[in-house]
């Protein structure tokens, strides 16, 4: 089974100005860098605003045109989420898009009601689990961290875990920064999956400070690779084999 290279993009967004953020990712994108998978900070070209008037439509969307350029440029797949209208509402949208133009939705299901996200975002509902290159990768975005019952991993009536990989984009500010890392191991572990992260660094428009701590997380909780607190893109290479390992020799996941 194939293994995976992640790139994990972080970087300081600038707040509610798109085009900007869309020529800061094309500016630390290196034209040739060969990746499977990369991972944008959660809300990527607005910032983590509660300005709904940013919000576009799926099929007008100028974010969505963005991410599916990178996407066919890197021959990847591309995840982050995004300000998206439907129906007369807007959600916190998670996008997971593939170089031939396949799009899976995930609506973030946790609203962050310190910042009034609940008040003008709504809730997605749902589970989302993508099959990509052979791996099931569950999507997350941010707030939904706090929650394990929203990543609990288990066996299938075919005797395989659900997901092999979590992953999570996000505006996760430095003064909960121990709670970033200590839940992201945490749901690695719990769920014996890997876990790739991508925070955004900077100071938003709140005032608030970011220091990224974007990473990669195997199934024992072992650090793979982390950001510093700069712009920049990092790598993160995963096996199935020794996930497999993992999982044969810790066969925790059935006993759930």
């Amino acid at each position: 089974m194939q293994n995976l290279t992640i790139g994990i993009l972080q970087f300081e967004q600038a707040w509610e100005n798109k085009s900007q953020n869309y020529e800061k990712i094309q500016q630390l994108m290196d034209s040739k860098i060969e990746l499977d998978l990369l991972l944008l900070p959660e809300m990527f070209h607005t910032s983590f605003t509660m300005n709904t008037d940013l919000s576009e439509p799926m099929e007008k969307s100028n974010g969505i045109d963005f991410l599916k350029t990178i996407s066919t440029k890197f021959n990847c797949a591309v995840y982050t989420s995004l300000i998206i209208s439907e129906n007369g509402k807007n959600y916190n949208r998670g996008v997971f898009i593939e170089s031939c133009g396949k799009t899976t939705i995930y609506n973030k299901r946790k609203s962050f009601g310190l910042a009034g996200e609940d008040k003008v975002y709504d809730s997605g509902e749902s589970q989302v689990i993508v099959d990509y290159k052979n791996w099931k990768i569950n999507l997350q975005i941010c707030y939904d961290l706090r929650f394990p019952e929203l990543s609990s991993n288990k066996i299938d009536i075919e005797g395989n875990p659900l997901f092999d990989i979590i992953l999570y984009v996000a505006n996760w500010p430095e003064k909960r920064a121990n709670h970033w890392n200590a839940l992201l191991k945490a749901r690695a572990i719990e769920n014996q999956a890997f876990v790739l992260s991508c925070n955004r660094v900077g100071i938003d428009f709140n005032k608030h400070t970011y220091i990224g701590d974007s990473c990669g997380i195997g199934p024992l909780g072992e650090l793979l690779s982390k950001t510093s607190k700069d712009e920049g893109l990092i790598l993160v290479q995963i096996e199935k084999s020794k996930l497999n390992e993992v999982r044969n020799q810790l066969p925790f996941l059935k006993d759930r």
